[in-house]
């Protein structure tokens, strides 16, 4: 295996290329009661058309189907429950799919190598009957009901939908209940074979355990020995630069009225480390502008415009990124005026160059602490994987972010020209 140390934190993690494509961290912790595996694929939501490797022609499949692939690798052929052979075994298991990623976890303070072997051993043997597929139609259908009436899911995809015209990200993860009606068992099975190859997961393991053991319970328990020879590719519309719309509202039952409000990233289509530098620019521009600290946030903060529950974040990915801002307020539409007009204003005056050292230590300080977050590390590190970035990286590539670097990343991001306010206010 080969090793990579962080010569900061003093951190190691090693990894291999298994000879069937699986890509394996493994990150030892010493003094760790606790240990965690996620196993997981480069697929999910948004990656419903696409040609499998060896083959020329398209193939288009209901949208919300890696959800539901997700929901029904937990059957088994002897029709007994994964959760109890975790639960045997003193683990605690779980599954989601994302726009762009499934994952299979478990955390664990004992009997790490039992539970590693049935989370290899489910997420590599798939089992569907069209009767059980059908069953499960049913649920799911129940579950995307749910989530209609679910005001911080819906004021997320409201937003989404406002940033986005054809990428289908602004698409709910689940389907419809008219896509999910046309799955079978057989459509399963081919998207199971296409993203489920282990030439397209990764598996990151981490915990206080002996890495050249763990090694091998895992290339003992690796079934499918025939990596794909090429990329699956996948196929998205083509997204114009501008915003589907400027403002949504749909109400729903709750105390006070909810937004979600941001601007559309179109610097987008690539990875790695020019992504990571993109994905820590951000952070410590969003920081500047929204965090506790800043102006913004305790001028909106002490009018009462806003309250507690006030979050933002960036979130990149190759083929799309946007910067979102949340919370409650009695009056969105003057808090979007407010924040729109504080940008406006900024990208005339600039940062000084003192709020962007101070704001760069907080953001290297929240890198140190995350390190110690092994379920929150394990799962950031997977996801930029994905994006070919090598989160070890982290540390030369924020010492490469310079004061210009950040003003010209503020300017070509916040234009408010590509922003948008999405509502969700009481019935």
């Amino acid at each position: 295996m080969q090793k990579i140390t962080d010569r900061i934190t003093g951190e190691s993690i090693y990894f291999k290329k298994h000879e069937s494509g699986l890509n394996i961290f493994i990150m030892p912790r010493k003094d760790y009661s606790s240990s965690y595996a996620i196993f997981g694929t480069k697929y999910g939501s948004v990656d419903s058309e696409f040609i499998v490797p060896g083959e020329n022609e398209i193939t288009k499949v209901p949208d919300g189907i890696a959800h539901y692939l997700e929901h029904k690798m937990f059957d088994q052929p002897d029709g007994s429950n994964v959760f109890d052979k975790f639960s045997k075994y003193g683990g605690e298991a779980n599954a989601f799919t994302s726009f762009n990623m499934t994952a299979y976890l478990f955390s664990a303070t004992a009997n790490f190598n039992e539970n590693l072997e049935t989370l290899m051993d489910y997420v590599q043997s798939p089992y569907f009957t069209e009767e059980s597929v059908k069953k499960e139609q049913g649920i799911i259908a129940q579950e995307i009901r749910m989530y209609d009436d679910n005001a911080p899911w819906r004021v997320f995809f409201n937003f989404l939908g406002l940033l986005y015209n054809n990428n289908p990200v602004k698409l709910d993860i689940a389907g419809t209940v008219e896509s999910i009606a046309k799955i079978d068992k057989n459509l399963l099975y081919r998207c199971y074979n296409t993203f489920y190859n282990l030439s397209n997961m990764t598996l990151f393991v981490t915990g206080d355990f002996d890495v050249e053991e763990t090694l091998a319970v895992i290339e003992k328990n690796i079934k499918n020995h025939e990596p794909f020879t090429e990329e699956i590719k996948r196929i998205y519309p083509e997204e114009p630069k501008e915003i589907a719309a400027l403002y949504k509202e749909q109400k729903i039952s709750v105390a006070m009225p909810m937004f979600m409000m941001g601007w559309k990233d179109n610097n987008v289509g690539y990875g790695g480390e020019k992504l990571l530098k993109k994905s820590i620019e951000m952070e410590i521009i969003t920081e500047m502008l929204f965090g506790k600290g800043s102006e913004l946030y305790n001028e909106l903060y002490d009018s009462g415009l806003i309250t507690q529950n006030f979050s933002f974040e960036y979130s990149p990915q190759v083929d799309y990124a946007y910067t979102a801002i949340e919370g409650e307020s009695k009056d969105p539409k003057l808090v979007y005026a407010k924040i729109t007009e504080y940008i406006d204003k900024l990208r005339k005056d600039g940062f000084t160059k003192e709020t962007f050292e101070r704001i760069k230590k907080v953001v290297w300080g929240d890198y140190i602490r995350s390190i110690d977050d092994i379920e929150g590390y394990a799962h950031t590190f997977i996801t930029m994987s994905f994006m070919d970035i090598n989160y070890f990286d982290y540390y030369d590539v924020y010492r490469s972010v310079q004061f210009e670097d950040v003003q010209k990343r503020f300017l070509e991001q916040f234009d408010n020209t590509y922003s948008a306010l999405s509502v969700i206010s009481p019935v």
